[in-house]
């Protein structure tokens, strides 16, 4: 999964990074390491506590730009740019905006679909937590809250 997340963020990489002259081209590539670390991270910390069916909620009805999910995925990724690139605020901002959102847009889409067993539901939740989740359990609570 990690990996394919690399290959997502890589492939939508275009003008927010590669072709960026506010990024120089010796830290693309820890640039695109960050962008992934940062979504991981967000996703890793929804997967904790009570907030689990927010997160099988937000795969399964995902796609509104406003979600915490790719809200704070993109604060996250935008202060790495700041913190450890030099790069403004505001530019940072524009970045990961540019790049993070259609990223999870296109992780929900490959969800949904099937398609590829690296982003279905279950094996994410699985190497974000490290644990076996039944997802069928999960989504039958989702059904009755």
């Amino acid at each position: 999964m990690f990996e394919k997340l690399f290959l997502l963020v890589k492939n939508n990489a275009g003008t927010a990074v590669m072709n960026n002259p506010a990024i120089p081209e010796k830290y693309r590539e820890a640039v695109l390491n960050d962008a992934s670390s940062s979504i991981i991270e967000v996703l890793q910390k929804q997967t904790e506590g009570n907030k689990l069916k927010d997160f099988i909620k937000y795969f399964q009805f995902g796609g509104a730009f406003n979600n915490p999910l790719i809200t704070g995925s993109v604060k996250r990724f935008a202060n790495k740019l700041n913190k450890f690139y030099g790069i403004e605020s505001a530019e940072a901002l524009s970045i990961a905006n540019s790049l993070i959102p259609p990223v999870m847009q296109e992780m929900i889409k490959e969800s949904k679909s099937g398609e590829t067993k690296d982003f279905a539901l279950g094996s994410i939740i699985s190497k974000l937590t490290g644990k076996i989740i039944d997802i069928n359990v999960l989504q039958k609570d989702l059904a009755i809250a």
